[in-house]
């Protein structure tokens, strides 16, 4: 199970390495250790979005996650893996206008990130924005270039469907992806 498709295991080569835990943070976490800035940086503790990542993985309601991306994407606004995680929880928690706007600063942010075309077309379909075929038909392109990525991008859609049972945004996409 992975955050909108990123896993702990492997973060994107293009991402940078580690924001520090509590730092700047916008909003209280939920987890006491998330805030605790006395072993923050260089102590080998993980970062906040590996923290986030982690308990989102435990099985953390969405709601629960949501203000630790806000504050990811606050400290770090130019890292395109925090934008499409905080999509994620947007489109998990019913509010497609944000989630539009932080999948658009995804792709913005690295155009080559199949599940953040995801987020967006997710996005689009339910504010009933236009341009969703191209973005549909990037990632499936990706799907049929890197098979490994496809299972990550399928196991995403999994996730997305049993945390937001009767999707249909993404029961449509998943359909077109499938085709």
């Amino acid at each position: 199970m992975a955050l909108g498709g990123l896993s702990i295991a492997r973060r994107p080569a293009w991402e940078p390495e580690a924001i520090p835990v509590g730092a700047a943070m916008t909003a209280p976490s939920p987890t006491p250790s998330s805030t605790d800035t006395s072993e923050a940086a260089g102590s080998g503790e993980a970062s906040l979005f590996d923290q986030a990542l982690a308990r989102y993985q435990g099985g953390a309601a969405p709601e629960d996650l949501i203000d630790d991306f806000l504050a990811i994407t606050s400290q770090a606004p130019q890292q395109s893996a925090g934008w499409t995680c905080l999509a994620w929880l947007q489109l998990l928690l019913d509010q497609p206008r944000a989630a539009l706007q932080s999948a658009r600063t995804a792709v913005r942010l690295n155009p080559q990130d199949p599940q953040a075309r995801i987020n967006l077309s997710l996005a689009l379909l339910e504010t009933g924005g236009k341009g969703v075929r191209e973005h549909v038909e990037l990632v499936q392109r990706v799907m049929l270039m890197a098979p490994e990525l496809a299972e990550e991008l399928r196991g995403s859609i999994a996730d997305g469907l049993q945390r937001r049972p009767g999707w249909g945004a993404l029961n449509k996409l998943k359909g077109w992806l499938e085709a």
